[in-house]
């Protein structure tokens, strides 16, 4: 069983709407059982990063604008480090707002330095954020648990321009809703700075994205390594080059997601999931794709993409002791594939069947 809660629940504030989802998330699980998948959805900053840390140890639950978003950001940088050939700590990321999207990222992108070997603290300063405020450094005041953990010892800078002058980040990642705030003259210089500069316009809709893909090519002069949060076009520069921009949609990720962790009843989901699934997502991305600008695989191959993810979550799972149910099965692409719903039915003849009189008569259905 699966449940979305959304940010409807923010009607109400305080004790009675703590009290309000506590008492939502005990019925849930009273009804269903523990093993009922509790995603979380569109929660304002203030309340996501405080449930998820409240009940993700309690509950089988996750974010999806935390964890989602990150999982298929950090997928798109694994993508792209293909193309850069270089290594994730190689690169240093600068942030374009400060919420649970853009933290969801900066934490897994931390989590897969640790990975390649790079320790924490050091990870820690390859990731740079700004919000409206201007650059997060140290001595700010009115910054959150969550925001302290990226701020730098650093003078005060107010604008994203003059931050990534001064930084030379090798990644711009924006996921602040601020229409245009990758200016011409901030995609300039990320192709001044770097080879191949990684620009992700994350934010969405597409009136909302921090640039076109079309300006990030142009003025990058097709050197870009783009990917946004909405969909544009095809782009085809003066050269002739053409791009087909990959949109980091987190539809690649919680499917199959939540069908793995049903699937062999995990518990309690960790950050560890997340990045898995990041990998099982760069993994389908083929040459040609990255040849032709994407970073991400066609979202019409997103059902057996999920399906992969799934496979990928339940081997994890059983590695790390996280699922609940036994014996592990032998065949994990079996027993996922097994667990599918599939929208299609087998034809059957029905001419034995003596029709009332007038009646309309079908051969298959």
């Amino acid at each position: 069983m699966l449940f979305f809660l959304n940010k409807k629940f923010n009607i109400f504030r305080g004790k009675q709407y703590d009290d309000l989802l506590d008492e939502f998330m005990q019925a849930v699980t009273n009804k269903y059982g523990m093993n009922c998948l509790i995603q979380f959805e569109d929660f304002a900053n203030a309340n996501a990063f405080r449930l998820l840390n409240k009940y993700r140890n309690r509950y089988c639950t996750f974010n999806d604008d935390i964890q989602g978003t990150a999982s298929v950001a950090i997928a798109g940088i694994f993508a792209a480090l293909r193309i850069t050939k270089n290594k994730l700590s190689d690169n240093t990321f600068v942030f374009q707002g400060a919420g649970e999207a853009a933290l969801g990222i900066a934490h897994l992108i931390v989590m897969a330095l640790e990975k390649e070997g790079i320790p924490r603290e050091e990870a820690v300063k390859k990731i740079w954020m700004v919000d409206s405020k201007g650059l997060i450094v140290k001595g700010r005041s009115h910054l959150n648990h969550e925001k302290e953990m990226f701020a730098h010892d650093h003078p005060t800078v107010k604008t994203l321009e003059e931050v990534v002058q001064i930084i030379k980040p090798t990644a711009i990642i924006g996921v602040a809703a601020v229409a245009g705030a990758f200016t011409h003259q901030i995609l300039k210089d990320m192709g001044t700075f770097n080879e191949k500069p990684i620009v992700f316009a994350l934010s969405n809709p597409t009136s909302k994205a921090e640039c076109t893909a079309e300006d990030c090519y142009r003025l990058t002069d097709g050197r870009a390594i783009f990917a946004s949060g909405s969909p544009f076009s095809k782009v085809i520069l003066s050269n002739g080059q053409t791009f087909f921009p990959g949109q980091g949609n987190n539809a690649y990720v919680f499917p199959g997601v939540a069908l793995g962790v049903i699937a062999c009843g995990v518990r309690h989901i960790t950050e560890e999931i997340f990045l898995t699934t990041a990998e099982a997502i760069a993994e389908e991305v083929t040459e040609e794709h990255l040849a032709e600008g994407r970073l991400y695989p066609p979202l019409s191959s997103i059902r057996d993409v999920s399906f992969k993810i799934a496979v990928k979550v339940v081997d994890y799972a059983y590695k790390h002791n996280l699922a609940s149910w036994y014996p592990e099965p032998e065949d994990k692409e079996a027993f996922v594939k097994n667990l599918i719903y599939s929208p299609d039915y087998d034809s059957f003849i029905i001419d034995s069947y003596q029709w009332p009189q007038g009646a309309m008569k079908t051969q298959n259905i």
